[in-house]
């Protein structure tokens, strides 16, 4: 099976996979677009980027930070708990090849819950899709097509 294909075809999206495609601007700045949504990533000026967008580990952050917070707001709500005022900040230390890598999730839950509320949600917040991606395995599947 050749890994190098020439004539380039869309793939159908299977049932449940998300998809998101980089393009090239200029330099490192990339258009992103996710369905119907547009992000642009970049890499700071220091690095030979444009600084035009997060680079792709704040990205990384970010996915992991908002999918928390929605986690936890999804089961809040449909026990009836209001979450106003809820942050979650994800803190990322990418790590050398072969290295633990670490994230550090801070939740800022509303003074206004309870202590069980409050520990109820921390645990609901580990089950959060990207969570659950990021301390599972991964596997890849690669090939490279010339456009």
């Amino acid at each position: 099976m050749s890994l190098l294909s020439r004539n380039h075809k869309e793939t159908p999206a299977l049932s449940g996979t998300m998809r998101a495609v980089a393009r090239q601007r200029e330099k490192y700045t990339h258009d992103i677009k996710m369905g119907e949504h547009r992000l642009v990533a970049d890499e700071p000026s220091e690095q030979g980027g444009l600084d035009e967008g997060p680079n792709p580990q704040e990205l990384l952050a970010a996915s992991l930070a908002s999918c928390t917070a929605i986690t936890i707001e999804m089961y809040a709500k449909r026990k009836g708990w209001d979450t106003s005022g809820l942050e979650v900040e994800c803190r990322y230390t990418p790590a050398d090849r072969g290295c633990v890598t670490k994230f550090e999730l801070v939740m800022r839950m509303p003074p206004h819950l309870g202590e069980e509320q409050v520990e109820r949600l921390r645990v609901i917040a580990a089950k959060c899709p990207i969570h659950r991606v990021l301390e599972g395995e991964v596997a890849f599947e690669e090939r490279v097509e010339l456009a």
